[in-house]
C-alpha cells in the first residue's frame, strides 16, 4: 500500500443514480444566530446552582457544553443583557454567533474548483476547510478508488430519512479478518470537526505495521440527515430527523439523541438522558428505536461475534476529553480502568509534545468526568459489542470557539490527535499494562465490575 493521507471525513451515502436527498424541506427558513451570543460561565464547581440561576432569570437559554468547572451557553439576543446583569462570572465565546457561522460556512461552500487536486495531489490540503456534502461524497469514492485492493465499502443501514450510513473497511498485509478498531463520528450533528479528524498518514513503517496488525472500519458520518440538516438549515441542529412517538407534524420536536438511544444502560440513570421529544437528549421511546442506531447495533454484534472488536472510539466535539466507561453512573468503574486510565494519561501527553499550542486533553470515566449520558454508545459497544478498549474523544476546544471552530484549527487538531492514536494503538498489545489491573484505584473508588 503506497503512502497516502487518509481521511475518515464526513461519510456520506454513496447514492448511485439516485440524487441525494433535500436537507431542508420545502417551507422551512434557515435559522438564522444573527445577535446570539454565547457565554462561559465559571461555575466554581456549582453547576446546579448556576443552572438554578440561569432558570429563574431567563424565559430561555440553550446550553452548549459543561464540565467541573464550566457551563457554556447560548443566549437570544432579547435575553443577552438580563443575562449580563444575573451577576455570573463569565465570558463571551462569541459576540454574535451568527457572523462566527457565516465565516465558517463561507469555507463549507466555497468554490469547488481545484477540489479533485486537494484530494489527489494535495490531500493534506483537505484540512484547511470545511465541505459541502457533495464534496464529502466525492471525496469517499476517490479514497476506495485509489486503494481497491486494501478496502472495500460498508454500510450499517439507512438513515430515517433513507440515507445510506456507509464506511470504509481498511486492512494491510494478509488481508482482512483481523480484530476490528472501529471508528464513529459524527453523532451529533452540528459537531463538525468530528468528521474530518481521523486522518493520518500510512506510509511510515508504524503506520503499515498498524494496518497489518487491525482491520478498520471508519463509520465517520453516522447522522447524515442531521449533518445536512445543520448545512442547510440549522447549524446548531444535534439530533436526528426522526418524527416523536405517534406525532409525525410536531416540527419542533423532531429527533432523537442517537448518544441516548442504545440498549445498555438506556434507562440507567433519569439523569442521563430525556424521556421528553423536545428535548436535546431525547433517548426515544425504546432502545435503538432510531433506524441509524438499530442499523449500527447489528453491525457491531456481527464484528463482535466475527473477528472481535478491540478499539471503539466514539468521536464527539468538544471539550478536549479522553473518556471512557461507564457514562451512566458517577461511580461505576470498568475493571479496565487502571490500564485505559494509564493508556489516557500517554495518549494525553503525546498530544500535548506535538501541538505547537500545547493542547491539553482530560481523562477519565465519562460519568465522573463529564456527567451522566444514559444509553451511550462507549458503554454499548463495551458491555454488548465486548471491546476491549472503548473510548469516547471530545476534540478541540475547551470554550473558546465550542461548536464552530474556525477552519484553520482543523489541520492542527487532525494532526495532534494522531500524534495521540499513535500511542493508543501501539498500546492495544497490553504487555504494556501487565500488572495493571482491576486492583487499580479512581480518586479513591474501588473499581467495580460491569453489570
Amino acid at each position: 500500500m503506497r503512502p497516502f493521507f487518509l481521511s475518515s471525513l464526513l461519510a456520506a451515502p454513496l447514492l448511485t443514480g439516485v440524487a441525494a436527498l433535500p436537507g431542508r424541506q420545502d417551507g422551512e427558513e434557515v435559522v438564522s444566530y444573527s445577535g446570539y451570543k454565547v457565554y462561559r460561565i465559571n461555575t466554581l464547581g456549582r453547576t446546579s446552582a448556576v443552572r438554578d440561576q440561569l432558570a429563574a432569570g431567563l424565559s430561555s437559554y440553550e446550553p452548549w457544553h459543561e464540565d467541573a468547572g464550566h457551563l457554556d451557553v447560548l443566549i437570544a439576543p432579547d435575553e443577552t443583557a438580563v443575562f449580563e446583569v444575573l451577576g455570573l462570572d463569565y465570558r463571551v465565546m462569541h459576540q454574535d454567533l451568527g457572523t462566527s457561522i457565516s465565516a465558517e460556512s463561507s469555507s463549507a461552500t466555497a468554490n469547488k474548483k481545484g477540489r479533485k487536486n486537494q484530494r489527489q495531489d494535495k490531500p493534506l490540503a483537505w484540512f484547511d476547510t470545511y465541505h459541502n456534502y457533495d464534496d464529502h461524497i466525492q471525496y469517499f469514492r476517490d479514497l476506495h478508488d485509489a486503494f481497491p485492493n486494501n478496502s472495500e465499502m460498508v454500510s450499517s443501514g439507512t438513515s430515517y430519512q433513507g440515507r445510506d450510513i456507509f464506511g470504509i473497511h481498511l486492512w494491510g498485509a494478509g488481508g482482512p479478518g483481523k480484530p476490528a478498531v472501529l471508528y464513529h463520528g459524527t453523532v451529533h450533528a452540528r459537531e463538525w470537526i468530528a468528521a474530518p479528524i481521523n486522518g493520518y498518514n500510512a506510509g511510515d513503517n508504524q503506520t503499515r505495521s498498524f494496518l497489518d496488525q487491525y482491520d478498520y472500519y471508519i463509520f465517520p458520518f453516522v447522522n447524515p440527515d442531521g449533518f445536512l440538516y445543520t448545512q442547510t438549515t440549522d447549524r446548531l441542529w444535534r439530533k436526528n430527523r426522526q418524527p416523536p412517538p405517534n406525532d409525525t407534524t410536531n416540527s419542533a420536536c423532531l429527533g432523537r439523541d442517537i448518544n441516548r438511544n442504545w440498549e445498555h444502560g438506556w434507562d440507567a440513570n433519569p439523569r442521563g438522558s430525556s424521556t421528553n421529544p423536545c428535548s436535546q437528549t431525547y433517548r426515544g421511546a425504546a432502545p435503538s428505536d432510531a433506524p441509524e442506531n438499530a442499523g449500527f447495533d447489528a453491525f457491531v454484534r456481527h464484528v463482535r461475534d466475527g473477528q472481535g472488536i478491540k478499539l471503539y472510539i466514539d468521536w464527539h466535539s468538544y471539550g478536549q476529553q479522553l473518556l471512557f466507561p461507564f457514562g451512566y453512573a458517577e461511580t461505576l468503574y470498568a475493571p479496565e480502568l487502571g490500564k485505559w486510565t494509564k493508556a489516557a494519561s500517554m495518549v494525553s501527553e503525546a498530544i500535548r509534545d506535538s501541538s505547537s499550542s500545547e493542547t491539553t486533553y482530560t481523562f477519565g470515566p465519562s460519568g465522573a468526568n463529564l456527567y451522566a449520558t444514559s444509553g451511550s454508545a462507549p458503554d454499548h459497544v463495551y458491555s454488548v459489542g465486548r471491546a476491549a478498549w472503548s473510548f469516547t474523544v471530545e476534540l478541540r476546544d475547551t470554550g473558546r470557539f465550542g461548536f464552530v471552530l474556525p477552519p484553520e484549527l482543523i489541520r492542527p487538531a487532525a494532526e495532534e490527535m494522531w500524534a495521540g492514536q499513535k500511542v493508543l494503538l501501539a498500546l492495544l498489545d497490553e504487555t504494556f499494562f501487565d500488572g495493571v489491573g482491576a486492583a487499580q484505584v479512581y480518586q479513591g473508588q474501588a473499581v467495580d465490575t460491569p453489570p
